[in-house]
Formats: structure tokens, C-alpha cells, sequence
């Protein structure tokens, strides 16, 4: 059994001694793109387990959402690289846009025999591909579980001056030499500022093992373009857009200090979702995954037990 790569984590005590021996690594070749993806076994069975599938967010990883899992022992969660991230190559038939990584899903779901029972779960970015692709895939999956989701246009509001910043920062990285716009993308100072900025626990040893998760991770992608086409995926469109074509039962789970996808956008998403429910975290912003993983994997798991297969 492969161990679980969670590099300071260990020394910190933030993972259960049982990850390691739920984890399963595997790849699988679609259409040229070899994906790696992990996949966490339940310690015990029980008639309320479920395969949850896990699409994690922009310029992250599976390690992302480890904390999630390990609080799920109950739980069968298979989690990718997306591809142009982490170990994952890159789409090697087109741009990696919305509906290319909506097509991602349906390959892989059909590679894994992965039936519409499976849940989908998506954080931050990947909410936007799991609502994107359930709106165009009604009853693939069932339900559906969005974490700190991206509710509103980023180019839009308060923040859309720093996306915009955002969007030149990328573009040009993408323009520059290569050696010049790789040291630009993966500049600790900036990875640094960033994780400093979501970060709102107060707990000392939480925020070096976050910083030190981004510090590890979020750098790993597979090339410039690649990046850039992803980060235009993620700014260009939001949940609220295909809410209404949600048919199905929606959890939203939202952090209360999240200052990317903010707490008012999330109660007008959940207006607009013919059955969603919305569970707010109290202290957190848009790092739920990394600091209060317990708390969302209880509403998880109430959820999912509310809505069986």
C-alpha cells in the first residue's frame, strides 16, 4: 500500500494514523492523458458508504482535500490530479477549458465503471467543472457537494479588480521566456503572499502545514499554457450560471470569511438551486478543506445520509 504523501503533516499530527492504509495510487490513459488519481477505501463498510468523487481546485491537487478524507473513514472517495495538475500530463486534444474538463468526467467516470450513484464533490474551482458537468449530464451522479464554490463572476464586484490583476499576471507569465515566466509562476514570494492571505486560523502549526501544503503543491502543473487556459476555465464562468439546471440536491458548504467566493453569493446561489442547502463555517474563509475539515465532512456526511443512492 503506497503512503500517503503529506509531507509536514506528519510531524504535526493532522492526519489519522489510518490514511495510509486506505490509500490505493493508480493511473489511467484517456485519450493520451495519463491520470493519476488516488483512491481512499473505507475502514468499514456500512449500508450508508458511498463512492464520493473529488474534484479538487485551481493549481491544486489531491493532497488538497487528504484532510476531508481522513474524516470520511466511512467513505470510498476517488480523488485525481486534474489534468495540467499535480502528477496529472496535460489534455493532449484541446484546451483546457470548461467543457473539456466536463468530458474529463465522463472518461474517467466510464474508465472506472463509476455509476450514477457516485456523489460528486468539487472544491472551489472544481465546483465549477462538477456543476458545469452535472447541468449538462443530469442523473450522472447523485447528489452533489460544492465547497467554498465559486457563486458568483470573479471578473465582476469587489474582487475583480485583483482578478483582473490576476488575469495579466498569468498572461504574461505564459508570454515570457520560459525559464523567466516558470520562476514568475512558481515564485515562493508570491505562493507565500497568497497562503498568507486565505489563511484565518489562528493556530500556529495549522498555518505552517498550510503554507508548507502550498509551498509543496501548488506549483505542480504541467506547463504555461496549460495554467493559463485553466485559470481563464476558472475566472470565466461560476455555479450561479447553471444553478437553475441543478437537478438534483445541492450542499454547499461555505466558509464564513471567504473572500473569494463570499458568504452574500452563497445565499443567492442557494436561492436559485430548485433544492439546495447551505452550511456556513463559522472562523474559516476559503481554505475549509485545510482547517476545518471535521466540521465539513459532518455536513457531508448528514447530507449524503438525508439523500441515498
Amino acid at each position: 500500500m503506497e503512503q500517503v504523501d503529506t509531507g509536514p503533516a506528519q510531524a504535526l499530527h493532522l492526519f489519522s494514523g489510518a490514511l495510509d492504509d486506505r490509500t490505493r495510487a493508480a493511473s489511467v490513459d484517456l485519450d493520451g492523458c495519463t491520470v493519476d488519481y488516488w483512491v481512499y477505501e473505507p475502514v468499514t463498510v456500512t449500508a450508508e458508504t458511498r463512492t464520493i468523487l473529488v474534484i479538487h481546485g485551481f493549481r491544486g491537487d489531491h493532497h488538497g482535500l487528504l484532510r476531508v478524507a481522513d474524516q470520511l473513514p466511512d467513505m470510498r472517495l476517488i480523488m485525481p490530479d486534474l489534468p495540467g495538475f499535480g502528477s496529472s500530463g496535460a489534455f493532449t486534444d484541446g484546451e483546457h477549458s470548461l467543457a473539456r474538463y466536463g468530458q474529463f468526467i465522463r472518461d474517467f467516470m466510464t474508465a472506472l465503471g463509476l455509476g450514477p450513484e457516485t456523489v460528486l464533490l468539487g472544491h472551489s474551482f472544481g465546483s465549477i467543472i462538477a456543476s458545469h458537468f452535472v447541468a449538462a449530464n443530469p442523473g450522472a451522479v447523485f447528489p452533489l457537494i460544492l465547497i467554498n464554490p465559486i457563486a458568483a463572476p470573479a471578473l465582476e464586484g469587489p474582487k475583480g479588480v485583483m482578478t483582473k490583476l490576476a488575469v495579466i499576471y498569468y498572461e504574461a507569465s505564459a508570454r515570457l521566456p520560459r525559464a523567466l515566466g516558470l520562476y514568475l509562476l512558481r515564485s515562493r514570494l508570491i505562493v507565500r503572499v497568497m497562503s498568507v492571505a486565505m489563511a484565518k486560523t489562528r493556530d500556529k502549526q495549522l498555518r505552517r502545514f498550510i503554507h508548507g501544503q502550498h509551498s509543496a503543491y501548488f506549483s505542480a502543473f504541467a506547463n504555461r499554457d496549460s495554467l493559463l487556459e485553466s485559470f481563464k476555465a476558472s475566472v470565466g464562468s461560476n455555479v450561479s450560471e447553471v444553478a437553475a439546471d441543478l437537478a438534483l440536491p445541492v450542499l454547499l458548504v461555505a466558509g464564513e470569511k471567504d473572500e473569494i467566493a463570499m458568504l452574500p453569493d452563497q445565499h443567492k446561489l442557494k436561492a436559485l438551486l430548485p433544492d439546495g442547502t447551505l452550511e456556513v463555517i463559522p472562523g474559516v474563509g476559503h481554505l475549509i478543506h485545510y482547517e476545518t475539515p471535521a466540521p465539513a465532512a459532518g455536513y457531508i456526511r448528514r447530507f449524503l445520509k438525508d439523500h441515498p443512492a
